[in-house]
C-alpha cells in the first residue's frame, strides 16, 4: 500500500511538471502567433506540422502507441491555435458527418468548426474567406474518387489542396426498427457504394435512396422508422440521433479508408515527402494521353491514380487527374512540369501537401 501511495505521489509530480511545461509553451506559441499576425503568415503550417509528427516518432522510439501519442498532440497543437488567434474550419455537415470527424480528427477541438450543407456551400465560404480552411472528402480506397469534390477544386481559381488526413472508415446500419422490418435504407451515395456486395447480400429488396449526408440519412431513419427506414452512417451519428446500431462494420472492405483534403487559399512548402494532385487535358488524338504520362516515367515520378471527367467545355472531351510523388516547387516534379505544360494545352496543379 505504501508503495502505492509513493508511486501516486511520483505521478502527481509528474502531472503537475507536465502542466508547467506545456504553460511554458503555450506562451511560445501564442508569441508565435504575435509574430504571424504581424507579418500575415498563416497559423495553420502542415509542413511544420509534418515535421513535428516526425519529431515526435524519434523521440518516442515505439515506446508509447503512436495513435494515442498523436492524438494528444493533436489537441495540444490545437488549444495553439486558439492562442495564436483562432481558426475557422469549415466541413460537409451536418454534425456527425465523417468530414466532421475528420475535421476534428486534423484539428482538434479547439477550433472553430462550422457545418456547410454542400460541396457548393462549403467551398463558397473558403473562396469568400468565411472560413479559413475547408475540409472535404475527395478519394475513397472503395469508391475511388468523389467527383463533386475535384470538379468544383477544378474549377476554383483561388483554393488549393494544402494538407490531407486519412479517415478510417467503419459503416453501420443505423435504425429504430427491427432488421427484418427494413424496406428502404438512405444514405450518402459515397457509403452506399462502399457498401454495395453487403447491401446486395443481405437487404437485396430494400429500396437505396442517397442523401447529402449521413447525418440527414439518420433523421429520416428517425423520423420514418414505422414506415421501414434506415440508414448507413458512422457511430456517432448513431449517438447524436439517438439510433440503434443494428449491425456495425458493414463495409464491404474492412480497411475502407477516405483521403480527406484540407482546402484553403495557401501553399505548403516542400517537406521532402510531398504529394501532388495535378489536372490536364491532352488534344483528342490518338497517343496524346500515353506521351503525357510517359514524361512522369522519364523524369522517375511515381503516380498514384488516375481518373478522368468530361471537360464540360466540348461534348466528349475529358480531363484527368492525377496524384504523384513529389513538390511542384521541387524537382523531379518542376522539371515533369514544366515538359507537361509544353505538351498538354490545360494543365493544372490543385494543391502539393505534406504526404504525412
Amino acid at each position: 500500500m505504501k508503495e502505492i501511495e509513493n508511486l501516486r505521489a511520483e505521478i502527481d509530480r509528474i502531472d503537475a511538471s507536465i502542466v508547467g511545461l506545456l504553460k511554458e509553451r503555450m506562451e511560445c506559441v501564442h508569441r508565435v502567433g504575435e509574430i504571424k499576425q504581424e507579418e500575415g503568415s498563416p497559423l495553420f503550417v502542415p509542413e511544420r506540422e509534418s515535421a513535428q509528427r516526425e519529431k515526435l516518432a524519434a523521440l518516442n522510439n515505439g515506446v508509447l502507441p503512436e495513435a494515442a501519442l498523436l492524438s494528444i498532440y493533436r489537441q495540444i497543437i490545437s488549444c495553439g491555435y486558439l492562442l495564436e488567434g483562432g481558426l475557422r474550419v469549415g466541413y460537409l455537415g451536418p454534425e456527425g458527418t465523417w468530414s466532421h470527424q475528420a475535421a476534428l480528427a486534423r484539428f482538434g477541438e479547439s477550433v472553430q468548426l462550422r457545418s456547410y450543407p454542400s460541396f457548393d456551400h462549403v467551398f463558397a465560404a473558403a473562396e469568400r474567406e468565411e472560413i479559413d480552411y475547408a475540409v472535404v472528402p475527395i478519394e475513397n480506397s472503395t469508391a475511388g474518387f468523389v467527383t463533386q469534390a475535384m470538379d468544383l477544386l477544378m474549377g476554383s481559381s483561388c483554393l488549393r489542396i494544402c494538407a490531407q488526413c486519412m479517415q478510417s472508415i467503419r459503416n453501420c446500419l443505423l435504425g429504430k426498427i427491427e432488421p427484418g422490418k427494413i424496406r428502404v435504407i438512405y444514405s450518402h451515395p459515397q457509403v452506399l457504394g462502399q457498401c454495395r456486395q453487403w447491401l446486395q447480400q443481405n437487404y437485396p429488396n430494400a429500396e437505396q435512396i442517397s442523401t447529402s449526408s449521413t447525418a440527414a440519412a439518420a433523421r429520416i431513419a428517425r423520423s420514418d422508422a414505422e414506415r421501414g427506414a434506415a440508414a448507413l452512417g458512422s457511430q456517432l451519428v448513431a449517438e447524436l440521433y439517438d439510433l440503434d446500431v443494428l449491425q456495425a462494420n458493414v463495409q464491404d472492405i474492412a480497411t475502407n479508408t477516405t483521403r480527406f483534403a484540407v482546402i484553403g487559399k495557401q501553399s505548403s512548402h516542400p517537406t521532402g515527402k510531398d504529394r501532388t494532385t495535378i489536372c490536364f487535358g491532352v488534344p483528342h488524338t490518338a497517343g496524346t494521353l500515353a506521351d503525357a504520362l510517359m514524361l512522369f516515367k522519364e523524369h522517375d515520378i511515381n503516380i498514384y491514380c488516375i481518373d478522368s471527367r468530361p471537360s464540360r467545355h466540348s461534348s466528349w472531351e475529358y480531363l484527368f487527374s492525377i496524384d504523384v510523388d513529389g513538390h511542384e516547387e521541387a524537382e523531379p516534379l518542376q522539371s515533369c512540369l514544366k515538359d507537361l505544360r509544353q505538351r498538354c494545352p490545360m494543365v493544372k496543379v490543385l494543391g502539393s501537401y505534406p504526404e504525412l
